[in-house]
């Protein structure tokens, strides 16, 4: 399967980062790939800074097979997405299919309330660590951590290797 076959979900919610979540939609976009920006039920979402995205698809409409990966930006926005058990079901879904599951800074959030980190090396941004370490992951201060299928940074700084590493999970 080439990457232009790949679909790729997007979660957001209100407060994301805008950087977070623009920047790898777009690397995956000029790769080939189809992007879906994924969001709990509303037809558009507002960043931290007041930019707005609209959703293709609401969490509780779509099914994990139909996706190849999914990824999580940060800002405050997982802290509000972990609020909607269907965006949460599905990052676990997503997890236990075996496909990568990628998350930047706050991103964490979710894949602590996903229950997919006991055991597994992962970043975050800093202020979530505690979080990540009581969800029995081994935290790592660097700027991409991937063991196995979960790819995870910790700050916009780190889109490049993000992104990296994700496109080669991915091929």
């Amino acid at each position: 399967m080439s990457l232009d076959d790949k679909h790729v979900a997007i979660l957001v919610e209100d407060d994301y980062q805008e950087l977070e979540l623009h920047y790898p939609r777009l690397r995956l976009l000029e790769a080939g790939m189809r992007v879906s920006v994924v969001g709990a039920g509303k037809p558009g979402y507002a960043s931290a800074k007041g930019y707005t995205v609209t959703a293709d698809a609401s969490a509780d409409d779509v099914d994990p097979a139909d996706f190849d990966a999914m990824i999580i930006p940060g800002g405050m926005a997982p802290d509000k997405m972990r609020r909607h058990r269907a965006m949460v079901d599905l990052v676990r879904t997503i997890h236990e299919q075996g496909k990568p599951v990628a998350w930047i800074c706050h991103g964490g959030w979710m894949a602590v309330s996903a229950g997919i980190l006991r055991g597994k090396r992962a970043t975050s941004f800093h202020s979530i660590r505690d979080d990540m370490v009581n969800a029995g992951a081994e935290w790592c201060d660097e700027e991409v951590v991937r063991d196995g299928n979960l790819i995870s940074s910790r700050t916009p700084d780190d889109l490049p290797a993000f992104c990296r590493t994700l496109l080669a999970a991915l091929g």
